[in-house]
């Protein structure tokens, strides 16, 4: 046993999963550290988990350029796909943590060490996220972003919005989970593999391992719960409404992170279950996606001009987001290989672009960031000939465009009810800086971003 142990441990290609390493260490380190911190030195722990961060990226930038690494037996795949949301999840991450530092310092001081575990936690998650090539990993990886979530975001424990918060993505959480988990023990069921590119092969010969009455009716029961669950995980309609609420009742950086960096992680995971597993039942699932994009653009688009609150406006405007990046997986159906690429391009594109969010970069003025992401996911509907799609996507950019421009009008066209300079911390200040600069860049040359998915290998370019 312990010689059989020991080959398999020595099989683990150690410097594919090196960035995972390094953040498991820092969040134990922040784990132990903060119990021997005073109350006044609590703010140890954001400059440890920025160290894990910035250690992880140096990790992951040695790895570019030595290829496709596989390893735990094909579960974990380190390729061009998985390094894109990777870098851009450390980014989220180092953003995140400039965020965290005032906030915390003011309102939960006590308990910082806490916030920075469960923070490189679902940090963890989200790099496991997009090398995740099995089921299993694909679940585990996926849980680990979401269980921290539920946490942090009743981190107000006296305020009864932060719990209603808590308890409202918990019970649409664990619901998602079950929902998703049962849809995967249906594939299971009729392939006898959770690795996906298995379950693609299946699925492709319909070569079954034992005979199956109805097996079609069952890989569609599949393929409907799978994304039913996902759909609970990016906000999509209808399994949106725990989203504004919970964002308006988590702290600050809470609702960043859940709007921004675990919703990355659920379309990381919806991308390759749907592109790499059930790549040829794209027939199947395409239309629905179809239904989805439109619901969700719209919806979150009408809802938001409803509202008061600026956390429920952005709230809804995220629950919008998700619906343009839904529109390239619907457009893949019955399509040529070209077509289906360029699909996968356009999300890709538009969920790097689009994490980077200021209102008129969101609203897609020209010529900002947002404008190209938008751009390229509308180029990629109507290469594919789904002109509805693509009109409904133009309503809603319009839509979106008027409540954006409100909130921009009432910053600078109204009389502030308090006068005086505001202190802005620095490390607020670092945040909002990095971001300018990103958005300005891709403003300038937005094929910088486009040009990233022929180096993924998720789909063949």
């Amino acid at each position: 046993m312990l010689a059989q142990t020991a080959f398999s441990l020595s099989s683990v290609n150690v410097h594919a999963v090196l960035p995972e390493i390094i953040i498991t260490a820092a969040l134990i380190i922040v784990l132990v550290v903060d119990l021997f911190l005073p109350d006044r030195a609590k703010s140890a722990n954001a400059v440890i988990s920025m160290a894990g961060v910035g250690g992880a990226a140096v990790a992951l930038m040695s790895l570019i350029g030595t290829g496709t690494h596989r390893t735990f037996g094909g579960m974990f795949v380190l390729d061009g796909y998985a390094m894109l949301f990777k870098f851009l999840f450390l980014a989220v991450a180092a953003i995140l943590i400039f965020m965290s530092v005032t906030y915390l310092n003011e309102v939960v001081r006590n308990i910082q060490g806490e916030f920075y575990f469960l923070l490189l936690t679902a940090l963890l998650g989200m790099l496991v996220m997009p090398s995740a090539r099995d089921l299993i990993a694909l679940f585990i990886a996926l849980e680990t972003v979401t269980v921290p979530g539920f946490i942090i975001a009743g981190f107000k424990k006296h305020d009864n919005s932060s719990n209603e918060a808590a308890v409202k993505f918990f019970l649409f959480g664990v619901l998602s989970s079950a929902v998703m988990l049962f849809g995967m023990a249906l594939i299971y069921g009729v392939t006898k593999s959770t690795n996906l590119y298995e379950i693609a092969r299946v699925l492709s010969t319909k070569q079954y391992p034992m005979p199956i009455h109805h097996a079609d009716s069952v890989v569609f029961a599949s393929i409907l719960l799978i994304i039913v669950g996902f759909g609970f995980k990016v906000s999509a309609v209808p399994f949106h409404f725990w989203a504004p609420d919970t964002y308006e009742g988590s702290p600050v950086p809470v609702a960043a992170f859940l709007s921004v960096a675990s919703k990355a992680a659920g379309f990381a995971g919806l991308m390759q279950i749907t592109f790499v597993a059930f790549g040829s039942h794209s027939s199947v699932w395409a239309p629905g996606f179809a239904i989805l994009a439109a619901l969700t653009m719209t919806v979150g688009n009408v809802i938001a001009l409803q509202q008061k609150n600026i956390v429920r406006l952005l709230a809804y405007s995220s629950i919008a987001q998700a619906g343009y990046i839904l529109i390239p997986l619907a457009v893949v159906a019955n399509k040529s290989a070209a077509i289906q690429k360029e699909a996968f391009a356009a999300a890709l594109t538009y969920i790097l672009i689009s994490m980077l969010f200021f209102l008129l970069s969101l609203a897609g003025m020209i010529p900002t960031a947002g404008f190209w992401a938008k751009f390229f996911v509308f180029r990629s509907a109507i290469g594919a000939g789904t002109l509805w799609l693509a009109a409904v996507m133009v309503a809603n950019t319009l839509v979106g465009l008027y409540y954006y421009l409100s909130v921009g009008a009432k910053m600078y066209l109204r009389e502030p009810k308090e006068r005086g300079p505001i202190a802005v911390p620095y490390a607020l200040v670092a945040a909002i800086v990095l971001m300018v600069i990103i958005v300005a860049a891709v403003t300038v040359y937005p094929d910088f971003f486009n040009h990233f998915s022929p180096r993924s290998t998720l789909v063949a370019f």
